[in-house]
């Protein structure tokens, strides 16, 4: 009588614990502490993520353009980042991210700028993956302004997106990106190339001066040099080797 007893109690201990447990409410996607929904009256910039995407082609144009939200009287930027997954993504250096969407099975909101970091198997093996190629051609298809940043040039390539585009990657990259897409027009001594709505970038550190470049493009040359301020960079567009083909 006395094990029944004990028992009994325990479960309705149990059922009070549970009562006392405020029911989970998702207000975005699963595994993001983001607010959602984004900003209205911004422009939507998607970063495309995956495993071992380098830190610096990620987190530069993302710096950048994440920092707009301090400028007054803009219209500044919502960043969020896409992958096939919503489970944490791992980058060439180690860091875990959790992506916003999945743009495999979520709804996405409408994107702007599609922006494409550069990953390790950017020449080789992401490049057979073709529910990514689709996405990057849905996401282009839509954006006003797509930027690649070192190897995010080859996604682009292989997605077909830069045939008569004049671009550019990393620097040692280039003789084997010319070996792959022959028909492209690839660009060397450069940091960065715009022709149409496409921006591709060597990469590296220089990221930051694509997507200074992009800003200043969008809001003028005092807010871009407002937005290198604040990341203590130095920022003179014509200090910086590029190649404007078309806007």
């Amino acid at each position: 009588m006395r094990k029944v007893t004990k028992t009994l109690s325990v479960s309705i201990l149990s059922i009070l614990l549970c009562g006392c447990v405020p029911e989970q409410t998702e207000v975005g996607p699963r595994n993001t502490g983001r607010k959602w929904p984004l900003e209205p009256d911004r422009y939507n910039v998607a970063f495309l993520i995956m495993d071992r995407v380098y830190n610096t082609e990620l987190t530069a144009p993302f710096d950048i353009f994440q920092h707009t939200i301090f400028r007054d009287s803009i219209k500044a930027m919502n960043t969020f980042l896409v992958a096939d997954t919503r489970e944490p993504v791992t980058t060439f250096e180690g860091m875990r991210i959790l992506p916003d969407y999945n743009y495999l099975s979520d709804s996405l909101p409408p994107i702007d700028i599609l922006v494409i970091p550069s990953a390790e198997h950017h020449l080789d093996t992401d490049l057979e993956n073709d529910d990514m190629l689709n996405f990057v051609r849905r996401a282009a298809g839509e954006a006003a302004y797509v930027t690649s940043h070192c190897d995010g040039a080859f996604v682009l390539a292989k997605a077909g997106l830069l045939n008569g585009v004049v671009s550019t990657t990393f620097p040692s990259d280039i003789g084997q990106m010319r070996t792959m897409f022959p028909s492209l027009d690839i660009r060397e001594d450069v940091l960065f190339v715009h022709d149409g709505k496409f921006i591709t970038s060597a990469g590296g550190a220089k990221s930051f001066e694509a997507a200074l470049y992009l800003s200043e493009l969008l809001y003028g040359k005092r807010v871009a040099r407002r937005l290198a301020q604040g990341l203590v960079i130095d920022w003179e567009l014509e200090g910086v080797p590029h190649l404007v083909i078309s806007e």
